[in-house]
Formats: C-alpha cells, sequence, structure tokens
C-alpha cells in the first residue's frame, strides 16, 4: 500500500504461450533511493495460482527507482518437462530470457502495477492499473 511518502509495487505474469497465468515465478524486489545509490534487495516472493505475488515488501520511505527480478529459467525448465511428458517429440526450446529483469522509477503517493506478458522467446511489460 502506498502512503504519502512512499510508493507500492504489484506485478503478474501471464504465459503468452499458454494464455495462463504462470504460477511459481519467484520475484526478488530491489530498491534504491536515487540514480547514483546502490541497489537493496528487499525480499522476494513467487507468483501463484493466479500468477499474481500478493505479498511483496513494502517500498521504503524515499525510494526512487524499483527493479523486479523475475527467474523465469526454472519456470520453463519445469513447462517443458511437462511438455515432454505429454509429447515425448517436441522439441527442446528452453528458455531463452532465464531471467527477467524491470527496472522503473517510482514517485512517493503512487502505486505501480507492473505486469509481465511472458513467452519462451520474449516479453513485455507495461504499467497497468
Amino acid at each position: 500500500m502506498s502512503t504519502d511518502t512512499t510508493a507500492s509495487v504489484s506485478t503478474h505474469i501471464l504465459d503468452t504461450s499458454l494464455g495462463r497465468p504462470a504460477e511459481g515465478v519467484a520475484i526478488t524486489l530491489a530498491a534504491r533511493g536515487g540514480f547514483d545509490a546502490q541497489w537493496v534487495t528487499l525480499g522476494g516472493s513467487a507468483t501463484d495460482a493466479d500468477g499474481r505475488c500478493k505479498d511483496l515488501p513494502a517500498l521504503p520511505e524515499g525510494t526512487t527507482h524499483v527493479r523486479l527480478d523475475f527467474e523465469t529459467e526454472a519456470y520453463f525448465s519445469k513447462k517443458q518437462a511437462e511438455a515432454q511428458q505429454d509429447a515425448p517429440r517436441v522439441r527442446d526450446s528452453g528458455a531463452f530470457f532465464p531471467e527477467v529483469a524491470i527496472t522503473f522509477a517510482v514517485k512517493p503517493g503512487e502505486h505501480y502495477h507492473v505486469p509481465l506478458l511472458l513467452n519462451p522467446f520474449g516479453y513485455s511489460v507495461y504499467r497497468g492499473s
């Protein structure tokens, strides 16, 4: 939840290759208070069955930049293993992007919902609501 002195962040992931939420993707949240400041890892979580990460840590006062790190390689490895069970001749696509790091600027009092649209060979993000 944002306050007058802090921003807040939420995210979710949609696997566009399946048209479904991406469950079990680990996410780490980091923040810094200025362009030249060091990143501070605040904690992490993982997406639920709805592709949402509802328990990201709160941002500290003075945060100006946020980074979300999505660990996509384990997610795609699991999906690939499941596909191999169903169709052993499915080609090995793996994860072209083993991780996705999204960095964005924030302002106090604002909420930032940053969805990740993901597939094995591409991704896009946007500021949602």
